[in-house]
């Protein structure tokens, strides 16, 4: 008999079908974030998350949604299974893009109206430092080993290497204008700033300290869209560095650069005003938020096709999809 039941029970748990991964989109004007099946493509909810919430992302082990309401000047943290609000974090003033140390703690948080990277203790629920950086701080990256924190000041057009051990500026680079984004391939050996006014994206080549060195610039042309509205923001890269996927804002697609020779192989045509964009775990799948027409678009990235327009809340901004 025991042997019946144990064997019963493991067909039940070989028969059950695996969870499904959720997208979480913040909704910059509709002050929610909208919850997405990734297997469906269907909506599953869309909850209060303060006002503005623009910056977004997960813990780890993803449990807990991070979401920096702007307008409030504050990170507001989230259960991902209930959408219940678990508490908040100190963040400085008008928080609006944020990087997450892969252990799950300090946030590194941009703080646009103050000149300011904060470093918040997610645990403690305390700043353990202020970095005062360049005039309007936007974009934050962490390389793969840990050492630096890159922030971008869009006004001042230089991304700022913050060391993680002291929290003092090793390195600027000046890059052009308007930077938004910053992303470093995950074997850290290279660094991609997107400047959104500048419309390009500056390379850099990143040596065994962490130090940057100008390698080349990507640029973009696309027949009939005008020079002014291709404006790049979000960038993301395969995790094996062969392609680089680049949303071009108002121009309404998403640059495909083959991650080898950085030039750019194809145009992907979104939703209107695409901003930001995220991966499934498995990078099957690439995300884009597109702010005018108030929905995400699914790219199948092997095919380097968009398959998929999902409705979400007003103007989105940003994504992130839960770990496997």
């Amino acid at each position: 008999m025991k042997s019946l039941f144990l064997s019963a029970a493991l067909a039940s748990v070989v028969a059950m079908p695996a969870m499904a991964n959720k997208a979480f989109v913040s909704n910059e004007k509709g002050n929610t974030v909208t919850v997405v099946d990734t297997d469906t493509w269907e909506v599953l909810a869309e909850f209060d998350a303060g006002n503005r919430p623009r910056g977004i992302t997960i813990s780890p082990d993803g449990k807990k949604l991070y979401v920096a309401a702007s307008d409030d000047d504050t990170v507001r943290v989230f259960d991902t299974e209930t959408y219940k609000e678990i508490h908040t974090l100190p963040s400085g003033p008008d928080p609006e893009l944020f990087v997450l140390h892969p252990s799950g703690n300090p946030l590194y948080i941009a703080n646009e109206d103050d000149n300011l990277v904060t470093v918040t203790d997610t645990e403690t629920r305390t700043i353990l430092a202020e970095v005062p950086v360049g005039v309007e701080p936007e974009g934050m990256g962490i390389s793969p080993d840990t050492k630096f924190v890159v922030n971008t000041s869009e006004t001042t057009n230089m991304a700022h290497f913050i060391s993680t051990e002291d929290y003092k500026i090793k390195h600027n680079v000046l890059v052009d204008q308007r930077p938004r984004y910053a992303q470093y391939t995950d074997d850290g050996k290279r660094l991609f700033v997107t400047s959104e006014i500048g419309g390009t994206v500056t390379v850099m080549d990143i040596d065994d300290t962490g130090a940057p060195t100008v390698a080349g610039k990507i640029s973009f042309e696309v027949p009939g869209v005008l020079p002014e509205w291709l404006q790049p923001v979000g960038l993301k890269v395969t995790a094996d560095g062969s392609k680089i996927f680049i949303a071009l804002g108002p121009a309404n697609r998403v640059a495909v650069v083959d991650g080898a020779t950085l030039e750019v192989k194809d145009y992907i045509i979104v939703g209107q005003r695409v901003w930001q964009l995220g991966f499934t775990p498995d990078q099957k799948y690439l995300l884009t938020t597109n702010g005018n027409s108030n929905d995400i678009t699914v790219i199948d990235v092997e095919k380097e096709k968009a398959i998929k327009s999902v409705q979400v809340g007003q103007q989105p901004w940003g994504v992130v999809v839960t770990p496997n």
